[in-house]
């Protein structure tokens, strides 16, 4: 006798495929891309540390420990990028108010109008990618996106 849901259902199977091969199709492009969008704001950034200029111009200032949360990654990785951004002018640390022992990030000024630049550039690529989808496709693939998102947090 089969267990309760051991059984295989093919067609969440084939779907649970699909899935993952076009998942890994978007994830191979969007490293790539990262590397694309990295270099056009600074030509010696490092593709990982262009995510951390999108999290800054949203929530900055913050701390480093909660950067390095919010990636899910060590903080001797996140001090390592910090301080690579820090050496190219794009982001700087002052003093955290509330813990005179901790640093708050933020962008400078040329790093924010570096990612400015190439955020406008980003959103321009992809008004050009959507433009034969209507608009309640977009939102809709927005809404999935950010459901699957959301499910990558509980794990």
């Amino acid at each position: 006798m089969t267990a309760p849901g051991a059984a295989a259902d093919t067609s969440t199977d084939s779907a649970t495929d699909a899935l993952e091969r076009e998942l890994t199709v978007l994830f191979r492009r969007a490293r790539a891309y990262s590397g694309e969008l990295a270099r056009a704001v600074h030509p010696e950034l490092e593709p990982a540390a262009y995510g951390l200029l999108v999290r800054l111009e949203e929530a900055e200032p913050e701390r480093a420990t909660d950067l390095a949360a919010y990636f899910g990654v060590g903080k001797a990785t996140m001090s390592r990028q910090l301080r690579a951004l820090e050496e190219l002018g794009l982001v700087t640390r002052e003093p955290d108010p509330g813990d005179g022992r901790a640093f708050l990030m933020r962008l400078t000024d040329e790093g924010r109008e570096r990612y400015a630049r190439v955020r406008r550039a980003r959103r321009e690529r992809f008004v050009r990618q959507l433009s034969t989808w209507d608009r309640p496709e977009v939102a809709e693939l927005s809404r999935l996106l950010h459901r699957f998102n959301g499910l990558a947090d509980d794990q």
